[in-house]
């Protein structure tokens, strides 16, 4: 018997001392997988996305608990345009296998403008550049549905030219605020 309670008190002390709750671990757990996951998504866009990325037209970035993946929107969209062109299309059509796969997961496509205001006949359809990134924005995740993405997990948002990553003073800083950003984010 003493034997036994020897044994025992070591053991609850360890327990006490060293342990982490089983809700700890489950958590440290579920994060460590939407790493590994977010890490393989990560890398299978990059493989889809080689060419624009090696181009400078789209920029993948891992963030703690996101991908975001930046397209020039000359990459996708005619000048004023809120349509994809044919090559747009096809640069988007590569991340559709990684994307088409993605469940439990927000895909957030983000149009983006510079700060030059609409002008001529396309003011009449996009009083603004709200109207013409939320647009553009509504064309991708139309396209993404039509490939198979699931509608459930796509949201379009516009945010025009009131976030952006470069001054707009110059024609280079312009060229970079527009643009179009895909953001996987776990639900």
């Amino acid at each position: 018997m003493m034997r036994m309670w020897t044994l025992a008190v070591p053991f609850s002390v360890l327990l006490a001392a060293g342990c982490v709750s089983q809700q700890t671990y489950d958590q440290q757990v579920q994060q460590t997988q939407k790493a590994q996951t977010l890490e393989r998504q990560y890398q299978a866009l990059n493989r889809q996305l080689q060419t624009e990325v090696a181009a400078d037209q789209v920029q993948i970035k891992q963030l703690q608990d996101r991908l975001v993946v930046t397209f020039v929107d000359e990459i996708l969209f005619a000048s004023g345009s809120a349509e994809m062109h044919a090559k747009g299309r096809n640069v988007i059509n590569q991340a559709v296998p990684t994307l088409v796969g993605l469940t439990g997961h927000w895909i957030d496509v983000q149009g983006y403008t510079d700060s030059e205001p609409i002008g001529g006949a396309l003011r009449a359809r996009y009083p603004s550049n709200w109207e013409l990134s939320a647009a553009r924005a509504a064309d991708v995740v139309r396209h993404l549905q039509a490939q198979g993405v699931d509608p459930t997990n796509l949201v379009a948002e516009g945010f025009g030219q009131y976030q952006p990553v470069a001054s707009n003073a110059t024609p280079e800083g312009r060229a970079k605020n527009r643009r179009i950003e895909i953001v996987l984010r776990a639900k």
